[in-house]
């Protein structure tokens, strides 16, 4: 039996992030209460440790040290980054036991729902930066190396750009961000990373029903962020008692942290480097440890694409290189976050092949939607969607059929009537990570079928 180890690099993609000397020392003073003069004389006497913090030093240092703060602020500055890091030359730098390259798992953010001053510079709309790494992935001849998937960040209750909040039932873009993804990009997520790492019960209950693969969690040894004044006590990312091994696990239905009867998989994602924690040389070494074993292992880490990812990624090769050194016997492989899943834990790769068969009476202005699966699909029931012919993007519960895998939904005046409706979508996902969509057009009649 060969022993292997599945690496996956997640990254939070949010696009461009400015950050003015002034919001620096506006966070120096949210995360540790320190209150000096914001001017680069006191920014670089910080990152020199010359302040007395009270025994703080070293911990500030570093949460404002030049790679953490000097953020690509514009899309010029991302794309030109994305040019070197999607090239064969720095992919290859490293090739893994098959032969292949470095592997990027895009994880897309839509900046919307929002209020207020945008001082980040944040590319706020639906669907702009999946489109734009869509985009750069075709230039790169990358579409077929690295995966778009999705990652999102809860409203907070004041709207501002800069921050986040825990409640996904209280945050209304969410389904319209996924029903605009199935519509306009033919796309649907099956991986996932939570904004701030932040799972909480409606998260979780929102996930198993449609994304069997979950990247969120971030469980460590060392409690670093116990000395992190605005994160203390799991606020935001809480899985203090998730598992510290490298393989997925079914979560409990009551907490998404223990392993339970819940279908989705979630696996532990470390910060590859951030103020909260480090992927070190010991993470790395459990891991081809773990494999050793004959144990499933999925070592995956973190990054955002508003950093300069070169160093970070020439970092995780070191580690990688320098471990594998040690385990000749140990397989390793770059991978893309759903192939990882399915290679671990044996996952069929079969799809379900939905149908959508409408029967549509324009006269009455209603129209029956009977919805089929061939076989078992991951969750309870597809997610369906529809846009209207005014332009607003809708999801909708579906009605149970009598029979197993099917579903059904009336257009009438007590929802609304067919007349009014451009485009319905449908999208599932199998639990081995298959994404299929069907998308109706209710003018012209067509339909399209898209396997992911």
């Amino acid at each position: 039996m060969s022993k292997d180890v599945y690496i996956v690099h997640c990254i939070d993609t949010e696009g461009p992030l400015y950050e003015s000397i002034d919001a620096s020392f506006e966070r120096l003073k949210e995360i540790f209460g320190i209150e000096l003069e914001p001017t680069i004389e006191n920014l670089h006497k910080i990152q020199n440790k010359e302040l007395d913090l009270n025994g703080a030093e070293s911990l500030v240092a570093d949460a404002f040290a030049p790679k953490r703060i000097n953020t690509l602020g514009t899309w010029d500055q991302i794309d030109r980054k994305l040019d070197e890091l999607m090239s064969m030359q720095f992919r290859n730098q490293l090739l893994d036991s098959d032969g292949n390259g470095w592997v990027y798992n895009w994880f897309c953010l839509d900046h919307v729902g929002f209020t207020g001053d945008n001082p980040r510079h944040r590319d706020a709309g639906y669907g702009n930066i999946y489109r734009h790494y869509a985009m750069k992935l075709r230039q790169n001849h990358s579409e077929n190396i690295d995966l778009l998937q999705f990652h999102y960040h809860a409203l907070p209750f004041n709207g501002a750009y800069n921050y986040a909040g825990t409640a996904y039932v209280n945050s209304n873009t969410l389904f319209e961000i996924l029903a605009r993804r199935i519509l306009d990009n033919h796309s649907f997520p099956a991986a996932y990373r939570a904004g701030m790492e932040a799972e909480r019960p409606d998260a979780h209950w929102f996930l198993e029903q449609w994304i069997p693969f979950d990247y969120s969690c971030n469980s460590y040894f060392k409690e670093n962020i116990e000395r992190q004044p605005d994160l203390r006590d799991g606020r935001y990312g809480d899985w203090r008692r998730a598992t510290k091994e490298w393989y997925p696990y079914h979560p409990s239905h009551d907490d998404y942290q223990v392993p339970g009867n819940c279908h989705r998989w979630i696996t532990r994602c470390l910060s590859l480097d951030s103020r909260l924690i480090k992927l070190e040389l010991g993470d790395v070494e459990q891991a081809f440890c773990q494999a050793q074993e004959d144990k499933p292992t999925i070592l995956s880490f973190s990054s955002h694409d508003f950093r300069d990812l070169c160093p970070e990624v020439k970092y995780a090769r070191d580690l990688i290189q320098q471990v594998a050194a040690k385990y000749p016997d140990i397989k390793f492989h770059f991978c893309n976050a759903i192939d990882a899943m399915q290679k671990v834990e044996n996952l069929s790769l079969d799809y379900s092949q939905i149908e959508i068969i409408p029967e549509i009476n324009k006269e009455k202005n209603s129209a029956f939607i009977h919805i089929k699966a061939n076989r078992d699909i991951f969750g309870t029931q597809p997610f369906f969607v529809f846009k209207t012919v005014t332009g607003d993007y809708r999801w909708d519960n579906l009605d149970y059929g009598e029979n197993a895998h099917e579903w059904s939904y009336v257009f009438d005046d007590k929802t609304i009537g067919i007349n009014a409706i451009e485009q319905i979508g449908v999208a599932v996902n199998s639990s081995g990570g298959m994404t299929e969509i069907v998308i109706y057009n209710v003018t012209g009649g067509k339909k399209e079928h898209y396997y992911l």
